[in-house]
């Protein structure tokens, strides 16, 4: 049987009655239909530019943070825009040229199909790819080289504009960079390491302070320039029973009290130390009744100073910011999956799905009267993954 007489079959076998079917243009070498496939084309064309011009954006664009006043910040500000364009264009575009393909070359056709339970038999199985030709061969498709191929080429940009940037979550866990205030770049480090290399880092607040105009000779602009976003934190600064969120802030980066230049621009340094992954930690305050009775961890036993005590804000559990203190419990909450630590016991998992204590970080005061960390975190911060220690 041939082609035509296979598929005819097959639909016969699947109930399909086509009730109308009518060619698009059944006269050769029709003006329209020519007209029509040069549409279709030139969305195609614009699909693969877009595409390409995004994948370049991506590739090639200076992504690199630029702040107020850096060479290159335009640059850096539109690189997410072009990215958004280019790859919606690419999509539209190839989606616009699949409609007007179906509306405009695909036959005129009405089927009505009777419904059946079970599964198929042999024979239908066989048809299958008769009807599958057929409906090549009556979508034109077929001899359409130059279509196919553009259809090919925008489907695939169309596909990389979605899947690339997947391509920068890929990232070697246990390549290691230069050690700054966030770490290395693996997990097992912060902003705290620093510690060993004998940095002297602060305990330091956030002040939530932004740029402010600035005027000069140039005109107005948003300036960060005597802008100090972390300051050093004194054992007075916190009651009885309160906790706050400290950073750490070496002592290159300090800008206040009586190190307060306000020609120095350390803003970003400081936005460095916030924005660290594993940087936030909970500075807390004991009452003094309460502090009497707190359990120290062996051997951790002098890394509190006095009734503050400095535990590391990343939930054990999956990292999460335990930001939630309750006083009259002594508890920290982990809002994400209600996991409780008690910070009587040296942070020890009491309630939820965390297994492990939070890390302590060991703190003293300097002889100006400042809080300052004693050393690095002991062990891992955040959640569990094979190479932690403990």
């Amino acid at each position: 049987m041939s082609n035509e007489e296979l598929a005819r079959l097959g639909t016969e076998l699947d109930d399909v009655t086509i009730a109308y079917r009518k060619e698009r243009f059944p006269i050769p070498n029709d003006p329209a239909e020519k007209r029509t496939v040069r549409g279709i084309t030139i969305w195609l064309i614009i699909s693969i530019i877009s595409g390409l011009a995004f994948l370049g954006t991506y590739l090639f664009w200076p992504w690199e943070y630029r702040s107020h006043g850096d060479e290159g910040l335009m640059w850096y500000t539109l690189f997410t825009p072009a990215l958004g364009l280019f790859a919606g264009l690419a999509i539209l575009a190839l989606g616009f040229a699949v409609v007007l393909y179906v509306k405009k070359l695909l036959p005129e056709e009405i089927a009505v199909q009777r419904r059946h339970d079970g599964g198929s038999e042999e024979i239908d199985r066989h048809t299958l790819v008769a009807l599958l030709n057929d409906s090549w061969q009556t979508s034109t498709l077929g001899r359409r080289k130059v279509l196919q191929g553009l259809l090919g080429a925008s489907g695939l940009l169309a596909g990389l504009a979605i899947v690339a940037p997947l391509g920068g979550m890929i990232k070697n866990p246990w390549k290691a960079g230069e050690l700054g205030i966030q770490g290395d770049g693996t997990l097992w480090t912060s902003g705290w390491t620093l510690a060993n290399n004998d940095v002297k880092l602060y305990l330091a607040r956030d002040t939530g302070a932004i740029a402010q105009p600035h005027t000069s000779e140039a005109g107005t602009h948003m300036s960060t320039t005597g802008i100090t976003r972390l300051v050093r934190v004194r054992p007075e600064d916190l009651s009885a029973g309160g906790m706050e969120t400290v950073y750490p802030l070496p002592q290159s980066y300090v800008n206040d009290g009586d190190l307060f230049d306000e020609t120095r621009d350390v803003y970003e340094d400081h936005m460095h130390s916030i924005h660290g992954p594993r940087n936030g930690v909970m500075l807390i305050r004991l009452r003094p009744d309460d502090a009497e009775r707190a359990i120290e961890r062996e051997g951790q036993e002098d890394f509190h100073y006095g009734d503050y005590y400095a535990y590391s804000k990343i939930c054990t559990h999956i990292g999460c910011p335990t930001s939630l203190y309750e006083a009259q419990t002594n508890r920290i909450l982990c809002p994400c999956h209600q996991s409780q630590f008690d910070a009587l016991q040296y942070g020890k998992p009491v309630f939820g799905p965390a297994a492990r204590a939070l890390p302590q970080l060991p703190i003293t005061v300097d002889e100006e009267g400042y809080l300052i960390a004693e050393g690095n975190f002991i062990e891992s911060l955040g959640p569990a993954f094979w190479e932690r220690k403990s």
